[in-house]
């Protein structure tokens, strides 16, 4: 069996929200330029969701399966669609070098909601915004430059959403991929620059880090709690947060290292369907990580009796423990 490393490298792997009749889903793709021997779909949302193909250029890849939310799925772990319950997408991928072309047909929704994740990749092309922070150090690009970009990014990706026809359920999902993206700028990358390239936040011109994310209000939809770098994004703001109060007081803070520190944080500054996300998530990662697992047991019973509401979060984590 392969390893999925993709789906080992995703911080979260959640599906929230109210339970419903599960409905077929259809996810077609013919894949042209790829030179591997498999062709892979796995969900973000739930390991229960995959299916492997050997490569056969201009073959039609068809699978059905059947989901109750919206969840989004990665075709050889670099294309992403996203698809509700009903929907049938096909998606026709072409390979050239480093550069992937993509093209949609199917129901109308999900061709909607699929246009919307394009648009916004290509807005941020055309911003030439870069995903990861790291390289941003690489290339010496200054926090006050960082944070003016992600700002630019917000403002035109909410325009190009609110102009869009995919559903209110996409919409809220590519909006928490956006602030993950916007917000872990502001409180990451700051941090990150003075760590590596040695200048201190204060003297980055960015105005006073402590409040650079005032104002902000978490997201709640099921949608942003199942996005994986959404979770990762309150995670960090959890922390964030808890370093200025700290601060305020004058006293030092330490951001936590442990998944047990972890836990604590979480769970006493989150309640009801961002805690049991969060928490879940902490468990299920730790445990995917297959060391000293028994150091989970306790906080999982813990987990159980006083925050888990979501019944597929209890599933999963049972079936890893198996």
């Amino acid at each position: 069996m392969r390893k999925r490393v993709l789906f080992l490298l995703i911080s979260i792997l959640a599906v929230v929200g109210t339970v419903t009749a599960q409905q077929r889903t259809t996810l077609s793709a013919q894949v042209y330029g790829y030179q591997r021997d498999m062709i892979y779909f796995d969900c973000m949302q739930t390991p229960l969701i995959a299916q492997e193909f050997h490569t056969n250029p201009g073959e039609e890849h068809i699978y059905n399966f059947e989901c109750d939310n919206l969840v989004c799925l990665t075709i050889n772990g670099r294309t992403s669609v996203i698809l509700q319950p009903g929907d049938s997408l096909h998606v026709d991928v072409s390979y050239d070098g480093k550069n992937v072309k993509v093209e949609y047909s199917g129901s109308e929704r999900a061709v909607n909601n699929n246009r919307l994740m394009k648009s916004i990749e290509t807005l941020k092309r055309s911003l030439r915004y870069k995903n990861q922070l790291l390289g941003c150090v690489a290339l010496d690009v200054k926090p006050k430059s960082r944070i003016d970009d992600s700002r630019t990014l917000l403002e035109r990706a909410n325009a190009v959403i609110e102009r869009s026809r995919a559903s209110i359920e996409a919409k809220n999902y590519v909006t928490a991929m956006i602030e993950y993206d916007v917000y872990m700028s502001f409180m990451e990358y700051p941090v990150m620059y003075e760590s590596v390239r040695g200048q201190a936040i204060a003297e980055q011109e960015i105005g006073d880090y402590w409040n650079i994310m005032e104002g902000y209000v978490t997201r709640t939809d099921a949608e942003s709690l199942s996005c994986p770098e959404y979770a990762s994004l309150l995670m960090r703001y959890c922390f964030y947060m808890n370093a200025k109060a700290a601060n305020e007081k004058g006293e030092k803070y330490s951001m936590p290292g442990v998944m047990e520190d972890m836990y604590k944080e979480i769970s006493e500054f989150y309640e009801g369907a961002q805690r049991d996300c969060l928490l879940y998530t902490l468990l299920r990662n730790f445990i995917m990580n297959g060391q000293e697992i028994e150091r989970a047991d306790l906080l999982y019973k813990d987990y159980i009796e006083k925050y888990n509401i979501n019944p597929f979060y209890k599933s999963i984590i049972d079936m890893l423990l198996q």
